[in-house]
């Protein structure tokens, strides 16, 4: 009898989580990173063509 008075006041707490994929979000996403590598690669570009040659 006493264990079971011991259970009863115990609170229990629950999470609900809930997987979200939202693919508008990943599109958007690489979309991001698509034009941080292209504006690295142009930068790069620029710097060989133009800029070292200079030196």
């Amino acid at each position: 009898m006493e264990s079971r008075n011991r259970h009863e006041n115990v609170e229990v707490e629950t999470r609900n989580v809930e997987e979200r994929n939202d693919n508008s979000l990943v599109a958007s996403t690489f979309i991001k990173y698509a034009a941080y590598l292209i504006i690295f690669f142009g930068l790069l570009y620029f710097l060989i063509r133009y800029v070292f040659p200079m030196f």
